[in-house]
C-alpha cells in the first residue's frame, strides 16, 4: 500500500474529526462515510468518561480538535518531507511493530500510531485499560477510508507474539520491565517525563492564564503538562493566582477534588509549607513531579543557572515553557497541541522506524 493512499485516509480522517467539537457536533455532508460512524462516535464521546472517569467530554473534545488540526495535508507534507521513504515502500523492508501505549490522556498514542502505518510497516497495538475504546473506532473509520489498510492494523488483548519491534509508553516501574523483556528487539521505550515553567515575574496576565491551561488540562496528568516553576527568588504569587482562578471549575470534578483534598492533607500531616488558592496547591520542593492538583516551585537567583540545570535533566523534562528565556522553550499555553514533528521525550519516531 502506498504511502499516499494512507496519507489520504489521515487526511479524511481529520475531516471526520474536525466536525466534533464541545460547542458543536455539526455534520459535515462532505466527509466520507458519516451514515455510518458519525452517531456512534458522537455517543462514544459521551460515553468516555464512563470508560476512564478522567476523561470528561470536554478533554476528549479537545484531544480530538488538536488531532483534526494536525491531520492536514499541508501539516502531513511538512512533516514527511524531512525524510526518505524511498526504502520504505519495499514490501521485504515492511515490519510488523508492536505498540503498548498508555491511558493517561485521550488518544495519547496515536502519534505512534500514525507513525507505524505512515512508515510503511504494519501496527500491532496494545491497549492500555484506560483507553480501549478511541482508537480502536477511528481504526474502523481509516480501514473504511480504504479496506486494505486493514491488512496494516491489528489490536492485541493478550500477549504480544509475532513482531519485529516495538514502542511501549509507561511508568518508570513499567520502563524496567519493558526495557528488560523487549532487550532483543528494536525499541523505544518511554518513561515518566514532566513539563516545566520558567517565570521571571515579567509575565503578562494573558500568559498566566494560558499557564493555567499547560497546568490544568487533562487535569494535569499528561507528561506535557506543566508539574513545576522556576521563579525568582522574589516572585510574588500573586499574579499567578489571580490568573489562574478561571480553571476554579476543576474543583467541582469530583475525582480531582479527591486528590486535591487528599495530597492537601499529606503535605499539611508532614507540616510542609503550603501556597493554597482552595483548589490548587503549590509547594517549593526540588522534584519534577508533582502529584495531581499540585504544582511544585523552585525559586532562583540566576536564569542561566537554570538554563545549566534543565540541560543536565533534560531526561526528566518533555516540555519547558517560557516566554523565550530557555533556550528551544514554547509559549505558554501551548504544551498539548505539538505539532507531528515535536516528538515525545525527543526521540526521532519515523528516524527510527525507517532504520528497523
Amino acid at each position: 500500500m502506498l504511502q499516499n493512499q494512507k496519507k489520504r485516509c489521515f487526511i479524511e480522517l481529520g475531516k471526520f474529526l474536525f466536525q466534533f467539537s464541545e460547542i458543536n457536533c455539526q455534520k459535515n455532508i462532505n466527509v466520507l462515510h458519516n451514515d455510518l460512524f458519525f452517531e456512534d462516535f458522537k455517543a462514544l464521546i459521551q460515553l468516555s468518561q464512563s470508560h476512564n472517569g478522567w476523561y470528561t467530554p470536554e478533554n476528549v473534545y479537545f484531544a480530538i480538535q488538536s488531532w483534526a488540526k494536525a491531520l492536514t495535508e499541508d501539516n502531513l507534507n511538512q512533516w514527511l518531507s524531512a525524510y526518505s521513504f524511498e526504502s520504505s515502500q519495499d514490501d521485504k523492508k515492511e515490519k510488523t511493530v508492536a505498540i503498548i501505549l498508555a491511558g493517561n490522556i485521550p488518544l495519547v498514542g496515536f502519534h505512534d500510531f500514525l507513525s507505524v502505518l505512515i512508515s510503511g510497516h504494519k501496527v500491532l497495538v496494545k491497549t492500555s485499560s484506560n483507553d480501549q475504546k478511541l482508537l480502536p473506532f477511528l481504526a474502523k473509520y481509516l480501514i473504511a477510508v480504504d479496506s486494505e489498510l486493514g491488512i496494516y492494523i491489528n489490536f492485541s488483548e493478550g500477549k504480544l507474539e509475532n513482531f519485529d519491534a516495538v514502542i511501549a509508553t509507561g511508568s518508570n516501574n513499567t520502563a524496567r520491565y519493558f526495557e528488560f523483556y523487549f532487550k532483543d528487539k528494536p525499541n523505544i521505550i518511554r518513561k515518566s517525563r514532566n513539563s516545566v515553567a520558567v517565570l521571571n515575574g515579567k509575565e503578562t496576565r494573558e500568559d498566566l492564564v494560558n499557564l493555567g491551561e499547560d497546568i490544568f488540562r487533562y487535569f494535569g496528568l499528561g507528561c506535557r503538562n506543566v508539574s513545576k516553576l522556576f521563579v525568582p527568588k522574589d516572585y510574588d504569587f500573586d499574579a499567578f493566582f489571580k490568573a489562574i482562578f478561571e480553571y476554579k471549575d476543576v474543583i467541582f470534578y469530583e475525582k480531582y477534588a479527591n486528590n486535591y483534598d487528599y495530597n492537601k492533607a499529606v503535605f499539611l500531616m508532614s507540616n510542609f509549607k503550603l501556597l493554597d488558592n482552595e483548589f490548587l496547591t503549590l509547594k517549593e520542593d526540588i522534584s519534577h513531579a508533582s502529584p495531581i492538583s499540585s504544582v511544585f516551585f523552585e525559586r532562583y537567583e540566576n536564569i542561566s543557572d537554570i538554563q545549566k540545570r534543565l540541560e543536565v535533566e533534560t531526561d526528566q523534562v518533555q516540555c519547558i515553557v517560557s516566554n523565550n528565556l530557555i533556550e528551544n522553550s514554547i509559549s505558554f499555553g501551548q504544551t498539548q497541541q505539538p505539532k507531528l514533528w515535536d516528538y515525545a521525550d525527543n526521540v526521532d519516531t519515523i528516524a527510527f522506524l525507517l532504520e528497523i
